[in-house]
């Protein structure tokens, strides 16, 4: 059974986040949020909400042995909860990228 501080960092690697980022997300500083992922500081209720917000997950997820969802799953997950304006210019962001793939690959 992985603890939540392991879970943690997993999912803040596999969308790629940085501590800082996450910290920020949370209100708190970065030493508090590296604390906590290491497991010398207990996660209260509202930064364990705001976890699963950030990350896409149920609170079971991170405090259960469920499985983590891969970061295409995750990330589905956010994205349908954001308005049209904000999909689409998710989706422009994509095809940007993809664009910039395309021509590193040349």
């Amino acid at each position: 059974m992985s603890a939540i501080n392991e879970k943690i960092k997993e999912l803040r690697n596999q969308l790629h986040l940085s501590q800082d980022y996450v910290a920020r997300f949370l209100g708190v500083n970065r030493a508090t949020f590296t604390q906590m992922e290491n497991g010398k500081r207990k996660i209260l209720a509202e930064e364990l909400s705001k976890l699963c917000t950030l990350f896409g997950v149920s609170a079971d997820s991170l405090l259960g042995d469920t499985e983590i969802s891969n970061p295409a799953t995750l990330f589905a997950r956010s994205f349908e909860n954001l308005d049209e304006t904000d999909q689409a210019e998710i989706m422009n962001l994509i095809r940007f990228k993809e664009q910039i793939k395309a021509q590193r690959n040349k």
